[in-house]
C-alpha cells in the first residue's frame, strides 16, 4: 500500500530510544523529514545519525516535555526548520512512576505536555493538506490487568486518550485527524519489559502467556500501526483507538 507520506513533514517526541525511535525509522524510511526531540542529547544525534541513510533531513532538539513552558517554542522552531508541518506524535511518556510524585510527574509529562503540543501544532497543521496528530496510549488506560494496583500512568495515558477523541471531533472542521495507537507490553532492549524479564521471570512468562500472539511486541509492531493512521491512506480515520496487543485485552471493541 502506498501510504502517501513522501516529502511529509512530522514531530515525533520521545524520539531517542524504544517506540519513539522506531516510529522515527519508520517515517523516515516512509520519506519523512522529521525534528525528533527527547532528553537526552546524545542519545538523540545517535539516532539522527542512524537515519541518515534514509536520505531524509533529520533535525534534533533536547526537550524534557515536562517543562510546558518550552512546548511553544519548541514548535515553532521545528515547523520553521522543516518549512511545515503534517504530522505530531506525541510518544514521550515517564513511563510507570513511584513515590509521592508520581501523579503530578505523570499529569505534566504524558497528559499536559500532549495538550500543549497538540495547541502548539495545530497553526502548522492548518496550513497542510493532510494533518494528522497521533497520540501514544496504552493498554494500561482501560485495563487493569495485569493487578498492579492504581497508578499515574494508566490514568494519564486514559485522559490523553479521552483528550485525543475530543480533538478529533473538534479539530475534524480543519481537516486535522487525530487518533490514538495503545500498545500493550512492548519489550526492546534497555525497556521495562525486558528489566521485567531478567528480574520478574514468572510474571514476565504470566503475561506473555496471556497474549494469543505468544509474544510482546516490538516497537517496530506499533510504528508501523502510527505510520498508517498518521498517513492520507488513513484519511477517513479519526478519534480512534488502534490497540496494538497481539490480542492481550479480551474485551471486546465494538
Amino acid at each position: 500500500m502506498e501510504l502517501g507520506l513522501k516529502g511529509r513533514k512530522a514531530i515525533v517526541t520521545g524520539a531517542s530510544r524504544g517506540i519513539g525511535r522506531a516510529i522515527a525509522a519508520q517515517l523516515a524510511d516512509e520519506g519523512v523529514d522529521l525534528v525528533l526531540c527527547a532528553r537526552g542529547e546524545e542519545a538523540l544525534d545517535k539516532t539522527a545519525a542512524e537515519l541518515a541513510h534514509f536520505g531524509v533531513n533529520v533535525h534534533t532538539a533536547r526537550l524534557d516535555v515536562s517543562e510546558t513552558d518550552a512546548i511553544v517554542p519548541f514548535v515553532e522552531r521545528a515547523a520553521d526548520l522543516l518549512g511545515g508541518l503534517d504530522i505530531l506524535v506525541s510518544n514521550a511518556s515517564v513511563g510507570t512512576q513511584k513515590g509521592p510524585e508520581q501523579w503530578q510527574t505523570s499529569f505534566q509529562a504524558d497528559l499536559l505536555a500532549f495538550v500543549r503540543l497538540a495547541e502548539a501544532a495545530v497553526p502548522y497543521l492548518e496550513r497542510s493538506d493532510a494533518p494528522a496528530i497521533v497520540s501514544i496510549g496504552t493498554t494500561s488506560a482501560f485495563d487493569t490487568l495485569p493487578p498492579t494496583g492504581p497508578n499515574s500512568y494508566g490514568a494519564a495515558k486514559a485522559a490523553v486518550t479521552h483528550h485525543a477523541a475530543a480533538l478529533a471531533r473538534t479539530l475534524a472542521p480543519q481537516g486535522i485527524r487525530v487518533n490514538t495507537i495503545s500498545p500493550g507490553p512492548v519489550e526492546f532492549p534497555g525497556g521495562t519489559w525486558e528489566r521485567i524479564k531478567e528480574q520478574r521471570t514468572e510474571f514476565y512468562e504470566g503475561v506473555r502467556s496471556r497474549i494469543p500472539l505468544g509474544r510482546l511486541g516490538t516497537p517496530e509492531d506499533v510504528a508501523r500501526a502510527v505510520a498508517f493512521v498518521a498517513s492520507p491512506a488513513a484519511a477517513y480515520c479519526t478519534g480512534v483507538n488502534l490497540v496494538v496487543d497481539g490480542g492481550f485485552v479480551s474485551r471486546v471493541q465494538f
